[in-house]
């Protein structure tokens, strides 16, 4: 990893929002049809958009992972049992590659890379790794949901994987803010852990 006194230039560094996608946040995703939210979850685009601009300008990258649910014979979704449990109001074209629901929230779009994810972080079975290291991104600014899953799956795998990590801790959200305070506090042995606006000074507008 970057050392603290070994800064790693904006063409280096990606901001990687994991899962802002209209499933999870726009009232007319599989989420949102079914009462399934919160209120700092909705907020995040709009507070993580002002960073995502700053670092565009600055020639950094922009990377989307986008949770999937892999349509298998006739479209219906392949879902974890796990998941089916915990989310039964999951059905086929829900998460579906290429949907609506399936991508970036407006306010962030577009991406520069996007990444299909199947499970809580997004270098499983994924190309992440691959992209990342094709196009010399070094550094990560995490954001996105949830906090205690997907993020901190992605952070951890990040870090053994010798990416500089820095995860914003309100660009981050959960179900409930204990869960997320919770997460956060966990994360700190892995990866930096910054604000937004710590972050955007970095990259001067």
């Amino acid at each position: 990893m970057a050392g603290a006194h070994e800064p790693v230039p904006a063409a280096e560094t990606g901001l990687l929002i994991v899962d802002l996608q209209n499933d999870f946040l726009h009232p007319r995703g599989a989420y949102g049809r079914a009462g399934q939210g919160a209120e700092e979850i909705a907020a995040l685009p709009a507070r993580i958009a002002p960073l995502a601009n700053r670092i565009r300008q600055a020639g950094g990258w922009i990377i989307s992972t986008q949770f999937t649910l892999v349509p298998a014979k006739g479209g219906e979704p392949l879902i974890s049992p796990h998941l089916k449990e915990l989310r039964p109001f999951l059905a086929k074209g829900d998460f579906v590659p290429g949907g609506w629901g399936h991508q970036l929230v407006d306010e962030l779009a577009p991406a520069d890379l996007s990444v299909e994810k199947v499970a809580y972080s997004a270098f499983y079975m994924t190309r992440l790794e691959w992209v990342l290291r094709k196009c010399a991104i070094r550094r990560l600014l995490v954001c996105g949901i949830v906090t205690n899953g997907g993020v901190a799956s992605t952070v951890r795998d990040a870090h053994v994987r010798d990416f500089d990590v820095t995860v914003l801790a309100d660009g981050c959200a959960a179900f409930s803010k204990e869960t997320h305070d919770t997460a956060i506090a966990a994360l700190k042995p892995v990866c930096r852990v910054a604000s937004i606006d710590d972050v955007s000074r970095e990259f001067p507008g």
